[in-house]
């Protein structure tokens, strides 16, 4: 949109270069301050300061009331348009405009209606310097219509079908707010299956029995009037019958597979995607070919609302919503396009000139689609306004040259586009005033020392005064390397010192004249607590003091205050404060806490505290031995240049006497933060001469030791400075070392910010050749490490030295270091290359050194290359490996180990120096002798027969020479790997294939094998074979466990002991014929052992014919004896004649035996117990 006061834009042709270059003569512009008296006697063109919003709703039951408020000197007059029209409040009963403002007031509570004031208003607001006009205002009427009627029917649904139920409510202003609830005011459940849209209908995916009800009521909520309207209720019944089928899911909202979606840059973006299915579906998002912005993105509903907050052009694309169940997906692709409306990127200000001066208004905006730039000047269109010399457009620049006071005027910028407009107003006002002075005269500030002092110098001037500050009667103006200069005239003194009290002169200068102002400057020692109270633990009933000594400024007076737990002292008389204690006496358990000592003057404030613990009475304890409390109260006096003398207070020895105090120093300037050792003295000192360092920020601390330990460091003193000198040493690990044949790089170590002794740090670099008659070359260059020297000849000795200065002067005379300008590759090869071959795998090298002149560098040493020579056809199939060795130093011969015998080989030699290789000698070849051969490759028995076995075999990898035999050595081997006679066998060099006759038939043998040369033999490898086996022998000689026979033994042997396990199992576990049974019967536990009656003890059971022999057809040994040490609980056990004994459980001990008698047992009735082994030979 666009203000309707505006006209079409006119296009002007003027160039942009101009432009720029008179941009670049500008000046700043001048700010008029608020002063009451600067203000008194300074015209200065309105300027709107309050006004409605642009769109302005109102409440129809209250009076409107329109804001239009601006200021002006003289105070602006006001009027107002309505649609475009002057709107004439004298002819409305009903309108008043407030005095002394623009503000409209319409009484329409005591009649009228609010429709009647509908409409689009701009206030003006009007001066002799020109006029400025508001914003177009337009005036709308909330409004909250109620619901049309309408007969709603019920709506019956199966089991899991989809429901939409609609809302649709009446369009009010603002826009309603939309929620469900019942008739009992309860907002209805929502979830990922229920949940309402956007546009305020309720969607289901699916619907359940439980969602039956007669009272779906959409409510809409107009804030504005503070109204509810409410829908006719829906009744929803859903039929309990056989669920609908499972389906994919479909979209209920937006429909199709696309759609578009506009928004306005800033606001918040919004998609939806609402879809049906059974189950229910879920819903994810994605932005195709891009991602969403992290800390801009939110969900909303279940995820079916995407949000992304401060949108801009960079959102734009296509945003993908997913609907998923288990039966499928489905997806809609919604295509986002942000707009925007105008935004400033440059909005004028205002302009205060003086005439002739030059100036511009700039006015800048973006948006989407571009906005049109259009100027106003006094609320009326440039196009059609007075003209105005001075003045000149070009598009969103107003270039104004040589101006004088009927310039003055007030502009407007208005930026506009089809969603919107920026209305700004930027006055020009030309004035001619000499500067003024706005800060009182002889204003004394005061200032704690090492804290920032601010000097006021408010001023004002048309043309912009400069502004200069002074110290004394005759100082020169202060600069910005010690002080800041604000724009605003304020002179800034970082970390004041005592040395910066005085009277200082603001001086502000125009070419109209001048004015000057003096204010004054003290500053004072800051307000320290020197004895701070102490953490006390006392006894319940006693007294307890706690020490509070305040050190201030003498001029400045203190207040000390008590608190207890941050608030007053309790008003009881057991409380008393003097001038450095608090006591308390007759201490109760509610005096326990934190008491602080506050020290209060008109500059500064400090305090600190101690904790009371309040205990029952104890016994006296034993004294607390611990490390000392630390020293306070650090003075500096006889402040020299390199002295000072340090003095301090002890803190409290805490039982064990100090043996000495540490001083450390911290360098504020070069090394804030870091503390450095500075000297110990004895434990009965309190005053030390410290000797300093030139341009130091001194600042020292104090720690007190003791046989326990050592304190913690005291408070930093205050900061002393001391006086710049000149370096007292110089760099030190100077080298020269040339990186390139043609220069010399000189480093060293630089002094730290510590050693620079001043400020300009730099070193002096000289340089001169060793061997020559050359004068000392020099440089200064500036706090680095490294110079490097062009231009030099190769590989030459150079003199170096490097001395530091500052801005002072110059260290002394630096001590000379030799180095050398940088190495090329060596010039000459080694000559007269002789090789003596020592053996097979050994050679010795000799050559004759080169010139040192040649190597052109440090010689590091000689490196042999060699390597195999191989014949033209070998050469092709695979790379030559060379081989490499390096000799250190100046040798004149080396050795080639681990050769390969019967070989050629090549081989040349290269001077090395620090840069790299030199040319290569020429080749020189040798033979080395033959040697043993290696194993031979593989070794095989094949076609193995009664009587022969058949070897082959591949011939050595590595024969190392000419072979002439194979050796063969075997023996056999017996049955119980013994050895047997050792056979050799010479084979010719040509054979791979051998076969021993007249062998042992099925028979182990054992083979050596060998190559030799004429050296000697050769590594073995070594093979074992058998010969077969007699085919009538093998025929007699059976495995017995593949025969019939046997196998039917096992199983019947197997078959009986799993009978006989079966019966013993049984015995045991039946026990009621034995009278044992029956007392273990009458137990609850059968563990417990039968006993008898009247002692106690375990009842016996036995039989009248103990050791009898077993029965026919028993298992036991011949001899018919059992062993003792055979297992308790084996089958012999149960034999006749044998005590058999349980001793695991112990709930069989007696004697058993296999007669079929009854006998009593201590009195009780025994039934028949035959023997186990009987039992068993019954069921064989």
């Amino acid at each position: 949109m666009q203000l309707k006061i505006m006209p079409k834009k006119k296009h002007f042709s003027a160039g942009r270069v101009p432009l720029i270059l008179f941009l670049c003569q500008m000046i700043r512009a001048l700010d008029v301050p608020l002063d009451s008296k600067l203000l008194g006697d300074l015209v200065q063109p309105p300027t709107i300061t309050q006004q409605s919003p642009k769109d302005y709703i109102i409440d129809p039951r209250e009076n409107i009331v329109i804001q239009c408020e601006a200021k002006g000197k003289p105070p602006p007059s006001f009027s107002w348009t309505r649609n475009g029209t002057h709107f004439d409040i004298d002819k409305d009963p009903l309108v008043t405009m407030k005095p002394g403002s623009g503000t409209l007031v319409i009484n329409i509570m005591s009649e009228g209606k609010a429709e009647t004031y509908e409409g689009v208003y701009q206030c003006t607001a009007r001066n002799e310097r020109g006029a400025a006009i508001s914003n177009n205002i337009v005036v709308r009427p909330s409004r909250s219509p109620l619901w049309t009627k309408e007969r709603l029917e019920p709506i019956t649904l199966r089991n899991g079908q989809s429901l939409v139920l609609p809302c649709r409510p009446p369009i009010g202003l603002p826009p309603a707010i939309i929620f469900w609830m019942d008739n009992s005011f309860q907002r209805l459940p929502q979830s990922e299956r229920v949940s309402q849209g956007l546009n305020g209908d309720l969607y289901f995916s699916n619907v359940l029995p439980e969602d039956t009800r007669e009272d779906y009521i959409c409510y809409a909520r107009f804030n504005h009037t503070q109204t509810i309207q409410q829908k006719q209720p829906i009744s929803l019944k859903v039929i309990s019958a056989k669920p609908s089928k499972e389906r994919p899911p479909t979209f209920l909202t937006p429909e199709g597979n696309e759609s578009l979606k506009e928004e306005l840059r800033g606001n918040v973006l919004s998609l939806e995607c609402i879809a049906e299915g059974l189950p229910t579906p879920i819903i994810y998002w994605i932005k195709e070919d891009g991602t969403l912005p992290v800390n801009r993105t939110f969900y909303q509903n279940f995820k079916k609302t995407l949000q992304i907050t401060q949108v801009s052009e960079a959102d734009s694309g296509n945003y993908q919503c997913i609907a998923k169940n288990t039966l499928g997906a489905v997806h809609h692709t919604i295509s986002v396009t942000v707009k925007a409306a105008p935004y400033w990127i440059s909005a004028p200000q205002n302009l205060v000139l003086s005439p002739g001066e030059n100036g511009t208004l700039i006015c800048r905006a973006n948006g989407n689609p571009k906005p049109r730039i259009g100027w106003l000047t006094n609320g009326v269109p440039v196009e059609i306004a007075p003209d105005d010399p001075s003045r000149k457009i070009d598009g969103d620049t107003i270039i104004f040259s040589n101006v004088q006071e009927r310039s003055s005027a007030v502009y407007q910028c208005n930026a506009s586009n089809e969603y919107g407009y920026l209305l700004a107003n930027a006055f020009v006002n030309v004035l001619a005033e000499p500067p003024r002075i706005l800060t009182s005269a002889n204003i004394l500030y005061q200032v704690i020392a090492n804290r920032p002092a601010l000097l006021d110098c408010a001023f004002f001037g048309s043309p912009l005064p400069t502004i200069e500050w002074f110290k004394g009667t005759k100082g020169s103006a202060l600069h910005e390397d010690i002080y800041v200069l604000h724009d605003n005239g304020t002179l800034e003194i970082p970390v004041a010192q005592k040395d910066s009290t005085g009277t200082y002169t603001c001086v502000a200068r125009n070419k109209l004249g001048m004015a000057k102002n003096e204010v004054h400057l003290e500053i004072k020692d800051p307000t320290r607590i020197i004895k701070q109270p102490e953490y006390a633990v006392v006894q319940r009933g006693s007294k307890v003091s706690f020490e509070c000594k305040v050190k201030h400024d003498n001029t400045l007076i203190p207040t000390i205050m008590w608190l207890k737990d941050n608030g007053e002292l309790p008003n009881d008389e057991r409380f008393s404060v003097d001038k450095d204690h608090l006591v308390v006496t007759d201490v109760s358990d509610d005096d326990g806490g934190v008491y602080t000592c506050a020290a209060n003057t008109t500059l500064d404030s400090v305090s600190a505290s101690a904790v009371l613990r309040v205990v029952a009475p104890t016994p006296t304890p034993a004294p607390v031995y611990d490390v000392p409390n630390p020293p306070f109260d650090l003075e500096l006096t006889n402040q020299l240049d390199k002295s000072v003398q340090l003095t301090w207070t002890p803190g409290d020895d805490n039982n064990s006497p100090i043996t000495k105090f540490i001083i450390e120093y911290e360098d504020a300037m070069h090394e804030a933060g870091i503390w450095h050792h500075q000297a110990e003295v004895s434990g009965t000192q309190t005053t030390a001469q410290l000797t300093l360092s030139p341009y130091v920020n001194y600042s020292f601390r104090v720690m007190a030791e003791n046989s326990i330990g050592r304190s913690v460091p005291s408070e930093a003193s205050e900061q002393y400075l001391t006086k710049a000198a000149e370096p007292d040493q110089n760099p030190m690990t100077v080298e020269g070392l040339g990186t390139e044949p043609d220069n010399l790089v000189i480093t060293w170590k630089p002094l730290n910010g510590f050693e620079s002794n001043g400020p300009g740090l730099q070193y002096k670099v000289s340089w001169r050749q060793k061997d020559g008659d050359d004068e000392w070359t020099s440089v200064v260059v500036a706090n680095v490490s490294k110079y490097i020297v062009s231009g030099t000849p190769t590989f030459v000795p150079y003199l170096i030295k490097v001395q530091a200065l500052n801005d002072v002067g110059f260290a002394p005379e630096p001590a000379e270091v030799m180095g050398h300008s940088g190495e090329d590759l060596p010039m000459v090869a080694p000559g007269n290359v002789r090789v003596n071959v020592v053996n097979s795998t050994l050679a010795e090298v000799h050559w004759d050194p080169v010139p040192l002149k040649s190597v052109r560098g440090h010689l590091q040493g000689y490196r042999i290359y060699y390597w195999k020579a191989q014949s033209s056809s070998k050469r092709n199939r695979r790379h030559i490996e060379k081989k490499i060795l390096t000799f250190q130093g100046n040798k004149t011969h080396g050795m080639l180990p681990g050769l390969q015998p019967y070989s050629h080989y090549v081989l040349n030699v290269r001077v090395v120096n620090g840069k790299g290789e030199g040319p290569a000698s020429t080749d020189r070849g040798f033979h080395t002798p033959e040697g043993v051969p290696s194993a031979p490759s593989s070794l095989k028995i094949v076609n193995p027969t009664l009587d022969s076995l058949t070897l082959e075999w591949d011939p050595p990898s590595h024969p190392n020479g000419v072979l002439t035999e194979y050796t063969l050595r075997y023996q056999p081997i017996n049955s119980t790997h013994e050895l047997g006679p050792l056979v050799d066998l010479k084979i010719p060099a040509n054979k791979t294939r051998w076969t021993l006759n007249h062998l042992n038939f099925s028979t182990r043998y054992k083979f050596y094998f060998y190559a030799q040369t004429s050296v000697g033999s050769g590594s073995q490898i070594t093979e074992e074979a058998i010969t077969t086996v007699d085919e009538a022998m093998a025929s007699r000689q059976v495995d017995i466990a593949t025969q019939g026979w046997f196998i039917g033994l096992m199983c019947a042997v197997a078959l009986l002991i799993l009978i006989l396990l079966i019966v013993c199992f049984i015995r045991r576990n039946k026990g009621g014929k034995y009278p044992v049974k029956e007392k273990e019967d009458a137990h609850a536990d059968p563990e417990i052992q039968p006993m008898k009656e009247d002692d106690g003890t375990f009842g016996e059971y036995s039989d009248a014919e103990d050791h009898k022999p077993l029965k026919k057809g028993s298992r036991t040994p011949s001899d018919r004896t059992v062993k003792k040490e055979d297992s308790d609980d084996s089958l012999v056990d149960y034999g006749e004649g044998v005590n058999g004994q349980f001793n695991e459980d112990g709930s069989f001990i007696g004697q058993y035996s296999g007669k079929k008698e009854k006998e009593p047992a201590e009195g009780n009735e025994s039934s028949e117990a035959p023997s186990p082994v009987n039992a068993m030979n019954s069921f064989v």
